[in-house]
């Protein structure tokens, strides 16, 4: 397989990045969905785990190391400028600055915890699917993508939830409706996953087995 000429390639992880970039975006907004008070970001988020699946079930963890990574410096950049953005000197007539910073002002704490649950999560998620498809060979597809979401979502949220709202306003209950969320959502596009996997495979000639491959996050 040509990498450089491949857009199906490109074209989940653009998918994967936007779904980031988005879920980063949207997140500040609380959503009350009966007695549960999620974050709106939660729409999307879980999309990214999505297209982490198909990446890693489809070209390897070889790759979804690369474009988790990919992921982590393109959510660096968008923050930087749009720190940079709020400080920049506003119009005389715009009255929007207020708006702007409580919608974009991310706080450093906010930061550590939405980078740390990420990169943790992610790895995990796609590590756990990686060494599940050479024990399983291949079979159960449903079985791996949502054991390693249970890990990869749980250790996201735990991480955020504990960092973000560290203090008086920690409660273990939003992890757990967090995690519950997460993972349901993913449970329910197993077929899709199926559907996206299968067209992959098909399309590319190619189903990786990551044996021998070394599995450390950091080695790109």
């Amino acid at each position: 397989m040509s990498v450089r000429t491949n857009s199906r390639l490109l074209v989940i992880c653009a998918l994967f990045v936007t779904c980031l970039l988005a879920a980063n975006t949207v997140g500040v907004k609380l959503i009350g969905i009966g007695p549960f008070v999620l974050p709106a970001a939660i729409i999307v988020f879980p999309l990214s785990y999505i297209f982490g699946d198909i990446l890693t079930e489809v070209y390897g963890y070889h790759w979804a190391r690369r474009v988790i990574w990919l992921g982590f410096f393109c959510n660096l950049i968008f923050v930087f400028f749009t720190w940079v953005g709020g400080l920049l000197p506003a119009a005389h007539f715009w009255e929007g600055q207020d708006a702007y910073q409580i919608i974009l002002g991310y706080t450093p704490r906010l930061l550590l915890a939405s980078f740390s649950g990420y990169l943790v999560g992610e790895f995990a998620n796609s590590l756990i699917l990686s060494r599940l498809k050479v024990i399983t060979r291949g079979r159960w597809l449903w079985l791996r993508t949502i054991s390693s979401s249970i890990v990869g979502e749980g250790l996201d949220s735990a991480i955020f939830i504990s960092i973000a709202f560290a203090g008086p306003n920690f409660s273990a209950w939003l992890i757990v409706t967090h995690w519950i969320a997460k993972v349901a959502i993913e449970t329910m596009a197993t077929p899709i996953i199926y559907a996206v996997v299968g067209y992959l495979k098909q399309k590319e000639g190619i189903d990786i087995y990551d044996k021998g491959e070394n599995l450390n996050p950091f080695k790109i």
